[in-house]
């Protein structure tokens, strides 16, 4: 079920819409990082929403937020070791966990 709903683009970055504001979304994806033990390195206004940077001893993650409506945002995260591999499971469980999180808030 960790995956259900989520997406890939051709370059393995791991994709999701959710049907709640920027706002609330930004600060799911705070508390799934820090649940899951994930280093947030910075989070700030970007062109299309947001941009969060976080990081594992091994991984560098960069989690976009992209506003689609007011009451609708676009998450993407890229969870990559090194320049090449891509760790989809990790960002699957980022937006898994992102949507527990808005699913118990309501």
């Amino acid at each position: 079920m960790g995956g259900a709903g989520i997406s890939y683009t051709l370059t393995n970055v791991a994709y999701r819409t959710f049907n709640f504001s920027i706002d609330r979304v930004d600060k799911a994806t705070t508390l799934a990082l820090k649940k899951m033990d994930i280093k947030l390195i910075s989070d700030s206004k970007a062109e299309t929403g947001r941009k969060i940077k976080a990081a594992t001893e091994e991984l560098d993650i960069i989690i976009n937020l992209e506003r689609v409506t007011s009451k609708a945002t676009r998450i993407k995260v890229n969870a990559k070791k090194g320049p090449v591999f891509k760790d989809k499971a990790t960002a699957t469980e980022i937006i898994y966990q992102v949507g527990k999180i808005l699913e118990r808030k309501g």
